[in-house]
């Protein structure tokens, strides 16, 4: 497993951050150095028709190795890393055999990956972890997505004594930041569907997501010197903050899971005569969704009626749907990969993703792509982590999935 721990080192130590605030297209140029490592990579292995177009997408094509017609297929993972926390120079730090206890990230700054507060970690005891030195995030999102598909392309490419059809995998720019799809050619991508290698422990597999959409609120106040204010001033962080407070209370990200949808306030920045807050909405009916936006409006009409039509200014944009309904028709293709799974002797993870990726709004431009796990856990933060033995199995099941599509097809 030493190539592809490798592999992911030379993938994560390059800087992709996205950028939300940016809307040029790739939101950050250096997301370009790390696709021209992977077109030169990719052609050093002998994957065929290489390409890396004006957008940042990196295409290639593994040809068929049968003589008969097999549906095309295509894995897809992303380029860049969350703008949450800071992806520059990237130091990891391996743990072989690990035993279970705590590790410390950082000593002087006493950062310590804890199994009493991630009890994910005990899942991987003995086994090598590949975790972040406290400083910033780790790139397995999507970083170790990448690895898995060049491993399991060169694989296949080495043996050619397992049979399958034509293969496509594309690597896409500013998945993090919502438009990772945006300028995706379905057509010149050209599979019959695709997987997205982005989910996180061993098993996952998901055809469900969020419906989203992005709000930002602005509300509006007046600046008046303050020892003359009485009756006068209008404090918009005050409103701000009961606008907060209006919205339910629990329905945020840190008190639902599963199927629970939430308000989320990621951002927010005021001062007397102006406030702004930046929104999240997300639920995975589309019927409770439609209803959370008009419950986020009404708040808004509420505070309007009461203080001025203008001092509350709301604008919410959707940002995609759940997936679900462009799979079902088609979900032969999760039963794919649910077999690949088990071949493998991986338990299938079937269950709704609690955000959205590529693959969402690349099932809604005609191309169906389910989720499979890519095995990090922690995503977007200091305490990011993952296993070695997990790419490994995730570079398994493309392989297996590639078998099985061929198998059926004889």
């Amino acid at each position: 497993m030493q190539k592809i721990t490798d592999r992911f080192v030379k993938y994560i130590t390059v800087d992709t951050q996205s950028d939300p605030e940016n809307s040029a297209f790739p939101s950050t140029e250096k997301q370009w150095d790390l696709a021209r490592i992977l077109v030169k990579e990719l052609q050093e292995i002998g994957m065929e028709d290489v390409t890396l177009d004006d957008n940042c997408y990196v295409m290639a094509t593994l040809p068929s190795n049968v003589d008969f017609k097999v549906p095309t297929i295509g894995f897809i993972a992303h380029i860049d890393t969350s703008p949450d926390y800071s992806g520059t120079n990237v130091k990891p730090q391996f743990h072989p055999n690990y035993n279970g206890k705590d590790i410390v990230l950082n000593k002087k700054e006493n950062i310590i990956l804890s199994p009493s507060y991630f009890e994910d970690l005990l899942m991987y005891k003995g086994k090598t972890l590949i975790t972040t030195d406290g400083t910033t995030l780790l790139g397995a999102d999507d970083k170790a997505g990448i690895t898995e598909i060049v491993t399991a392309m060169e694989y296949l490419i080495n043996h050619p004594e397992i049979k399958h059809g034509k293969i496509r995998i594309a690597f896409t720019p500013d998945e993090e930041v919502g438009k990772g799809a945006g300028m995706f050619d379905v057509q010149k991508f050209g599979a019959d569907w695709a997987y997205t290698m982005d989910g996180s422990q061993v098993g996952e597999l998901e055809y469900e997501n969020f419906n989203a959409a992005g709000a930002k609120v602005t509300i509006n106040g007046k600046i008046v010197h303050p020892g003359y204010a009485k009756g006068k001033m209008i404090n918009s962080m005050l409103i701000a903050s009961d606008f907060i407070a209006t919205l339910p209370k629990d329905e945020i990200p840190e008190k639902t899971e599963g199927y629970e949808g939430f308000y989320h306030l990621y951002a927010m920045n005021g001062e007397v005569e102006k406030t702004e807050l930046q929104y999240i909405i997300r639920d995975h009916d589309l019927k409770l969704f439609e209803e959370r936006k008009e419950v986020f409006q009404k708040v808004a009409d509420d505070f309007n009626k009461k203080l001025g039509s203008a001092t509350v200014e709301v604008e919410i944009k959707n940002q995609y749907f759940n997936m679900r309904e462009k799979i079902e028709p088609v979900m032969h293709i999760v039963d794919i990969a649910e077999e690949a799974m088990k071949q493998l002797g991986i338990k299938p993870l079937i269950k709704a993703i609690r955000g959205g990726t590529d693959g969402s709004q690349l099932s809604y431009k005609g191309l169906p792509c389910p989720n499979i796990f890519a095995g990090g856990h922690n995503f977007h933060g200091r305490y990011e982590y993952i296993a070695v033995e997990s790419m490994q199995l995730a570079t398994d099941v493309i392989i297996k999935i590639a078998q099985i599509t061929t198998e059926r097809a004889k």
